[in-house]
């Protein structure tokens, strides 16, 4: 009988699964940070900086490098034509891991300015703004042009793009581009950032 009831108790134990562990949860170390660059040499930064990921072996600490752009209808001439148009000129968004190593290879590509940020501290940008970004892009809208000009020393207000929101000083207009450079208080600083006349209005 007590063979008959040790061999039982071993079955009932056999008979029980094991817990499963729970998944470890993995840490999302990588932000969206802003990295100020010449203007017009934006994919120029981007083809180069991909290649130094690519020769310094850090590709794992930077997962996307975004030009935001948009398609935008502009009539020149009395004919309408689909163009490709820059959210911000002079400015790309990268998704990273800062790292020393991560901060130097982007610092030191050529053609960027710096990150946008507090001192030599880069501030990543907040998920909400991301998030609004990243829906404006994938919208895949078409808008039309406006024919509005602005003068120098005029206040605006950024009605598009990632610095919605924001109020700045026009300090230069060039109408052949149909843009305006606005100094935006970004993270405390005076910025300077080169907007399309759609992407401001008047106060």
């Amino acid at each position: 009988m007590v063979e008959i009831a040790e061999k039982t108790e071993r079955e009932d134990r056999a008979d029980q699964k094991p817990q499963e562990e729970a998944e470890p949860k993995v840490q999302e170390t990588q932000k969206w940070y802003v990295i100020h660059t010449y203007s017009g040499y934006e994919n120029k930064v981007k083809t180069s900086l991909e290649k130094r990921l690519r020769t310094m072996n850090l590709e794992d600490k930077i997962s996307e490098i975004l030009i935001p752009t948009e398609e935008v209808v502009e009539t020149k001439g009395g004919k309408r034509r689909v163009l490709s148009k820059k959210f911000f000129p002079g400015y790309i968004l990268i998704k990273m891991e800062l790292t020393e190593d991560s901060w130097h290879v982007v610092r030191h590509t050529q053609g960027v300015f710096g990150f946008i940020g507090e001192g030599n501290k880069p501030i990543p940008l907040k998920d909400e703004d991301v998030q609004n970004m990243l829906y404006q892009i994938g919208t895949g809208e078409i808008r039309i042009k406006p024919s509005l000009e602005f003068e120098v020393g005029e206040s605006v207000r950024v009605v598009n793009g990632p610095f919605v929101g924001f109020i700045g000083v026009v300090e230069e207009v060039n109408l052949k581009k149909g843009t305006v450079v606005v100094r935006l208080g970004i993270l405390g600083r005076n910025t300077p950032v080169e907007l399309e006349f759609a992407q401001v209005g008047r106060l």
